[in-house]
């Protein structure tokens, strides 16, 4: 049985800890001073990855926190995974030679995808794919955007190209604590063929439960959040949950 894993996410703007209410940045709740302590609390009870989204980066297409990226991949021994405001080849390699373990590449992918093709080309699975989704459409910009291209329609055209891992956000969940939606994740996962990572809308170790239980059918792991800020479960319990 193939490992499912869990990436604890640590969004960060202006150097805090923050989670925004479906990617609006009007709504956003402060949850820590400092993304490296919740990095560290997070290694505490167990985690192996961490999922970083610079979101001043995203709204501004150049990345800005990227100190605080660089100082939990080298100094908590943790694989990290990072997007928001990666925009070009420099910003991948600025990560990749600095200790992080995968560069996810959102926006760019719908806005230039024979760039991202040949990063894919270039740096194989150290890129992964974020697909964020409204209604089924590709959302770009921070979530401020809702392109016209089908979500399930880019990822093949990736995946062709090469990507492996796909991050799969539905919006309309983010934040809510409303639950995955589970019908989506899987139709991108059986449409695709490529590992899929859910994110969005986890609020129970029954959630977890859910989908780990289909990590048979390319569903490798989940981004979980809010939950976890509000104490809905431990990091520790979800880890034991989604146990093969």
């Amino acid at each position: 049985m193939n490992q499912f894993e869990l990436y604890p996410a640590i969004d960060m703007r202006g150097g805090k800890c923050v989670r925004l209410y479906q990617g609006d940045y009007e709504q956003e709740t402060v949850y820590g001073d400092s993304p490296f302590e919740m990095a560290r609390l997070f290694a505490g009870e167990g985690a192996r990855w961490i999922h970083m989204v610079d979101l001043d980066g995203a709204k501004s297409a150049e990345k800005v926190n990227d100190k605080y990226v660089l100082q939990v991949a080298n100094e908590l021994g943790l694989n990290v995974q990072v997007g928001g405001g990666i925009r070009s080849e420099r910003d991948i390699r600025y990560y990749l030679e600095n200790g992080v373990e995968r560069v996810i590449l959102g926006s760019i992918a719908v806005n230039k995808p024979d760039f991202t093709k040949q990063m894919l080309q270039t740096y194989g699975e150290r890129i992964a794919i974020g697909l964020d989704a409204r209604d089924g459409y590709v959302a770009t910009e921070g979530w401020q955007n809702t392109s016209k291209v089908p979500a399930v329609e880019l990822a093949n055209e990736l995946v062709d190209a090469g990507a492996r891992t796909i991050i799969f956000t539905d919006i309309s969940r983010d934040g809510t604590l409303k639950g995955p939606n589970l019908s989506a994740i899987n139709e991108i996962a059986a449409e695709t063929g490529a590992e899929i990572i859910a994110s969005g809308g986890v609020s129970s170790l029954n959630d977890l439960g859910k989908l780990a239980s289909n990590r048979d059918h390319g569903i490798v792991g989940a981004i979980v959040g809010k939950a976890l800020y509000t104490e809905q479960f431990t990091l520790k319990e979800a880890l034991e949950k989604v146990k093969g």
